[in-house]
C-alpha cells in the first residue's frame, strides 16, 4: 500500500495531522460525549481521544521512527528521542464540552515544525521552524504580529504555582494594565496563535516550564517563528528553569507587561 504521507516535510506532517484531529473535533461537536475524569476538575471527552488517534495515525504513517507524547495516550517511543512530536488533540475541552467553539488542535515537533488548527474557522497556523503562516481556504499568508488590537489574553485556569508573588488575575485590576490593554479570557492556546497572527497583542499565563508542554509547544513555536517576544513571567528565556509565559507581539508591549508584572 502506498504511503500518501511519505513525501511530506515536517511542516506538512504537522499540518496534515492537525487537520485530521480538527476534522474529528468538528464532526463530534454537539454530541453527548462521555467524559473521562482526570482528577482536580480536569477531564477529557471521547472527542479528545478520537482526535488524538487520528493525529497519531498520520504521524506514525509519515514518521514511523519518531517518538510521540500525546495528552491522552502518553509517551510512545523513547522520551529522550531526538525527534519527538507533542500532541494536544483538543485544547479547550471544557469550552468544547459546553458548546463553545474556542478550541485548538496542537501538533509540534520538539524544536521544529508545528501546527495549530482551528476546527471551526478552518484556519491552520503553522511553521517550519523558521517562518510562520496561516492556511485558509487553500491560500497561505505569512503571519504578522501586531499589538494594534490592544487585546491581551490572560489565562486564569489553575494551577497557580507562582502565587502569591504573581497571580495572572491581579493584572486585570492594575490601572496601568487597563489603561493600555483590554483583557480577554479565551481558555485555549488558540490565543497564542492569535498573537502570532496579529489578532491579540499578547498572552500571559502562569505555570512551570511550558516549552515542552503538549498544550503550549505548538503555539510557542508559531510565536517564535513569527517574531513575537517570548519569555517566562520573570522575563527570562523559556526553558527548564522557566515559569509561565509572556508572549507579546512586539518589544514595547512586552516591556510594558513585564513592568506591570514586576510592580
Amino acid at each position: 500500500m502506498t504511503n500518501s504521507y511519505a513525501g511530506l516535510d515536517d511542516a506538512g506532517v504537522a499540518i496534515t495531522a492537525a487537520r485530521a484531529g480538527a476534522d474529528v473535533v468538528r464532526t463530534m461537536y454537539g454530541q453527548r460525549l462521555t467524559r473521562i475524569d482526570k482528577g482536580a476538575g480536569d477531564f477529557a471527552t471521547a472527542a479528545d481521544v478520537e482526535a488524538e488517534k487520528s493525529i497519531l495515525g498520520v504521524i506514525h504513517a509519515a514518521r514511523p521512527d519518531d517518538a510521540v507524547l500525546g495528552e491522552e495516550g502518553g509517551q510512545q517511543g523513547a522520551a529522550e528521542a531526538a525527534r519527538q512530536w507533542l500532541v494536544d488533540p483538543l485544547c479547550g475541552t471544557l469550552n468544547y464540552a459546553i458548546g463553545n467553539m474556542l478550541v485548538a488542535v496542537n501538533v509540534a515537533l520538539r524544536g521544529g515544525a508545528a501546527a495549530v488548527a482551528d476546527p471551526f474557522s478552518g484556519e491552520v497556523f503553522f511553521t517550519d521552524g523558521e517562518t510562520a503562516w496561516v492556511r485558509h481556504e487553500g491560500a497561505d499568508a505569512q503571519l504578522a504580529p501586531t499589538s494594534a488590537t490592544h487585546l491581551v489574553d490572560v489565562n486564569l485556569d489553575p494551577p497557580f504555582p507562582s502565587a502569591p508573588g504573581f497571580r495572572a488575575v491581579d493584572l486585570l485590576a492594575r490601572h496601568r494594565f487597563v489603561e493600555r490593554f483590554r483583557p480577554r479570557v479565551v481558555s485555549t492556546t488558540l490565543a497564542l496563535a492569535w498573537v502570532a497572527a496579529g489578532k491579540r497583542a499578547a498572552y500571559v499565563t502562569d505555570g512551570g516550564d511550558l516549552s515542552g508542554s503538549v498544550h503550549f509547544a505548538a503555539g510557542i513555536a508559531l510565536c517564535q517563528a513569527a517574531g513575537c517576544v517570548v519569555t517566562g513571567i520573570d522575563g527570562d528565556p523559556i526553558g527548564q528553569a522557566g515559569r509561565g509565559l509572556v508572549v507579546a507581539a512586539d518589544g514595547e508591549t512586552h516591556r510594558l507587561l513585564m513592568s506591570i508584572i514586576r510592580s
